[in-house]
């Protein structure tokens, strides 16, 4: 039996992950959840569209002359590429990329993010995807890296990716062959013209899913960081845990009087999602992040949440 009440938030954290080779900051001043400033779609409109699934064992590619899609709908322009990503495995890393084609085109993405219900979650313009130089194995590109992290109870994640009427209107600069062969073999960067790709319609549009696994719960909105800010979309019941580790010393308090558990069962993948974090702050020494889980797991319906807690607290978890 699921649960009455779906949780639809999504975590999202904008921005391109720092310490990634070849890969430069996007525009930081995107507001994913800002999806006011995103096409209007029907909820008819997206139900006809076919979503191709992602995992994350390899990269899914579409060739939107060939293999793309259409949406009749004010503000997009040309093919869209539709994806479904798994939502129930932890904090996802999406890395969205566009070739540069032979003719010099490259298409120019945005992107919609969609929960389970199909309802806009995030939105990422044209202005968070740059251009990344050639490597040994990548051609030139526009690329953006989406750090999302599922509130409990997403299933699935849908990811469609645009270009508008306004994007075909720019172009690119990208980096002339010769000065990419002059930087990488640490010659004298000749003086000469980059080329220009203009964009176009339809391209090539890569995405690689990866599971960040062991990063933490992203919950609640982060606001007056300098860098990339993670915000919360929709609504969850999941409270903001204190993620900062117990004193090695600190008494172990006992685990509070069950509460009133739901009447519904809780599901498989929300029971061991809430047994694994309870193991892992009681493995960290954070008894209270750890009875905090214990807590809001039973007040979901959780019937193995407390014996986990308890084990995990001996040592035997």
């Amino acid at each position: 039996m699921k649960m009455k009440k779906s949780l639809i938030a999504l975590c999202l954290s904008a921005g391109l992950l720092a310490g990634v080779p070849g890969v430069s900051l996007a525009d930081v001043n995107v507001v994913p959840q800002n999806t006011a400033a995103a096409p209007s779609i029907p909820n008819s409109a997206l139900q006809q569209l076919t979503w191709t699934p992602v995992d994350t064992s390899k990269t899914q590619t579409v060739r939107l002359a060939s293999g793309g899609q259409h949406l009749n709908v004010p503000g997009i322009t040309g093919s869209v590429a539709a994806f479904s990503v798994p939502a129930n495995i932890g904090e996802l890393t999406l890395t969205l990329s566009s070739d540069v084609n032979k003719n010099t085109g490259v298409f120019a993405p945005n992107v919609l993010v969609f929960d389970q219900n199909m309802s806009p979650a995030a939105y990422f313009p044209s202005s968070y995807f740059t251009y990344q130089e050639p490597g040994v194995l990548n051609a030139d590109r526009l690329e953006g890296v989406m750090r999302l992290t599922p509130a409990l109870g997403q299933q699935k994640l849908y990811i469609l990716a645009f270009t508008t009427e306004s994007d075909l209107q720019k172009t690119t600069t990208l980096l002339d062959p010769a000065k990419a062969y002059a930087k990488g073999v640490g010659n004298a960067i000749p003086d000469i013209p980059d080329p220009i790709a203009r964009h176009i319609a339809d391209g090539v549009v890569n995405l690689k899913v990866k599971n960040s696994s062991g990063s933490s719960v992203l919950v609640g909105p982060l606001f007056g960081s300098s860098g990339p800010a993670s915000v919360t979309v929709g609504n969850t019941a999941a409270p903001a845990y204190n993620t900062q580790p117990a004193p090695a010393a600190a008494p172990v308090s006992a685990p509070a009087p069950a509460p009133v558990a739901k009447s519904e069962p809780m599901l498989n993948d929300t029971e061991s999602y809430f047994n694994q974090a309870i193991k892992q702050a009681a493995s960290k020494g954070d008894i209270d992040k750890a009875l905090k889980l214990l807590n809001e797991a039973e007040r979901l319906g959780s019937k193995s949440a407390r014996a986990t807690f308890i084990s995990s607290v001996k040592g035997k978890g």
